[in-house]
């Protein structure tokens, strides 16, 4: 696949896993969901933000990224596996970083290393 058409498919792909996850709201507190979609440096995130009782609410759940033609899952604090989720929307295993495992455990993850 050409460069420019496999990053825009993956730019498609992200985006409407994403924006899917994004439905879900949380059963407490005064939280709004958010998807940050920044096309042009290929970054791609699902933030919380509001309030619950006296706390403030901000944190990222989900965090990919597009790098080197490769997806880059840099956070997933959901119990949805986002790297099988991509690959069942056609995206093949060795262009998925599990970026936020360390190196040298990368290998051990199905998914590629780097």
């Amino acid at each position: 696949m050409e460069t420019l058409a496999k990053r825009q498919a993956y730019r498609t792909i992200i985006k409407q896993l994403l924006e899917h996850y994004a439905t879900y709201k949380p059963s407490y507190g005064d939280i709004e969901i958010q998807t940050v979609f920044d096309a042009e440096h290929d970054h791609y995130q699902v933030v919380a933000i509001g309030w619950h009782k006296k706390n403030r609410i901000y944190s990222c759940s989900i965090h990919l990224d597009i790098k080197d033609e490769k997806i880059w899952i840099q956070v997933n604090d959901t119990e949805l596996d986002i790297a099988q989720k991509l690959f069942e929307k056609g995206i093949p295993k060795d262009d998925i970083v599990i970026g936020f495992h360390p190196p040298h455990l990368r290998q051990h993850s199905g998914y590629e290393i780097s």
